[in-house]
């Protein structure tokens, strides 16, 4: 299990914007993906909107990323940059 720890750089949290794009990324990360709200969270599928969103994770939160894929360190570390860089659109290269 391939994991990354991340602050939330949106400044409205992972929700309804920031949380599309997410999703669009993690979707298109071509491995399964997990997140989750601090060590304690309910891991939900990265790609799912409502379950991002029903994360509740605020800007400064940290969300866990994980994946059991061979090739996911690479798919997790650009998932990470997105989400701790607060991006408002989705990078080409996701």
């Amino acid at each position: 299990m391939v994991e990354r720890r991340v602050t939330v750089g949106w400044a409205e949290g992972l929700h309804a914007r920031p949380a599309s794009i997410f999703c669009r990324a993690a979707a298109a990360a071509g491995v399964p993906v997990t997140v989750k709200k601090g060590d304690d969270g309910t891991p939900v599928n990265a790609a799912s909107m409502l379950g991002v969103l029903g994360l509740g994770a605020e800007a400064g939160e940290e969300i866990v990323l994980a994946s059991d894929a061979v090739d996911a360190e690479e798919a997790l570390e650009r998932l990470a940059a997105l989400v701790s860089e607060g991006l408002e659109e989705l990078p080409e290269t996701v």
